[in-house]
């Protein structure tokens, strides 16, 4: 079993920087350029001390974060990478980082934001989302990354057809998005058993989040579950992926869904220790929690 960290470091000295489409449209194309890629050279020199930081804790995974260059599809201040001053240092970079992860056998995946819904019926918002993911999908072919995790979306007054609307847009991307998509049951509206249709479908794995799973139950146990987001792993020849996040209040007072700072043993299922998988850690502690739970299952 390998533990993953999500995107961001509490106590490490790893950084990533970000701009707005606001303030670089007051600037001209050069200067934009110039700073897009200053911020670029910043974020990938970044990520490689965030692999040599996770590797250095005997963490096997990361998650990277979606903007790690800014805006580049955004339609008013978008951009290339060879637009870019310090393009070609950059590309290095990300092709170190691909040998770097490779080498020391780290699992790389991205997890869009919500805005990327590729179940909406509104075309402009489909279209947006297509675009942010096969920016991702070209981030994730240099860096060699596997995984392109995504939520089905908003449910629209009809599950069946809004899960119809995704895998007909999925038969579009490109087939660098399309073998590193994969999906994932949420705490409001899609259960494990609504998205095990589509992904057996359209041979999409399915990353199983245990703490979505009990706060948005759906009849199956969490071992049933498990197995059955396996098997969508297997068909692909794939490592299975999961989530796991305690509830910040409890189970029993508030809301459960915000996540804790750490990752309290007892939400981590009995079922999962011993099975070759990756578990991203989602808590609020960032490389502390992945440290303190790997030290709880004595990892």
């Amino acid at each position: 079993m390998r533990f993953g960290l999500c995107c961001l470091f509490k106590e490490e000295k790893v950084t990533f920087r970000t701009t707005t489409a606001k303030n670089l449209s007051l600037l001209s194309l050069d200067l934009q350029l110039q700073k897009l890629s200053g911020i670029c050279l910043h974020n990938v020199s970044n990520l490689f001390l965030a692999l040599e930081t996770v590797q250095r804790f005997g963490i096997g995974a990361f998650r990277i974060m979606s903007p790690l260059f800014p805006r580049m599809t955004h339609p008013e201040v978008g951009y290339t990478l060879a637009d870019l001053p310090d393009g070609a240092d950059i590309q290095q970079l990300l092709d170190n980082i691909r040998k770097f992860a490779q080498q020391n056998s780290i699992r790389l995946s991205f997890h869009p934001d919500q805005f990327v819904v590729l179940s909406s019926p509104h075309v402009t918002v489909v279209e947006n989302s297509i675009r942010e993911l096969e920016y991702q999908a070209m981030l994730a072919e240099a860096v060699g990354a596997e995984v392109i995790n995504v939520h089905a979306g908003g449910v629209y007054g009809d599950k069946h057809l809004a899960l119809s609307r995704f895998g007909a847009v999925f038969q579009g991307l490109s087939e660098t998005l399309r073998s590193r998509l994969t999906v994932e049951n949420d705490d409001i509206s899609y259960t494990v058993r609504d998205l095990l249709p589509l992904c057996r479908e359209l041979a999409v794995p399915l990353v199983y989040d245990v703490h979505h799973h009990r706060c948005n139950p759906d009849g199956l146990t969490v071992a049933e579950a498990t197995e059955q987001a396996a098997e969508t792993w297997r068909t692909v020849g794939r490592e299975q992926y999961c989530h796991i996040s305690s509830p910040r209040n409890g189970w029993s007072s508030g809301d459960p869904k915000p996540h804790a700072d750490y990752i309290d043993p007892v939400d981590f299922p009995d079922c999962w220790l011993g099975r070759e998988m990756t578990v991203d850690v989602e808590a609020k502690a960032k490389e502390l929690a992945v440290v303190r739970l790997m030290q709880d299952l004595g990892q």
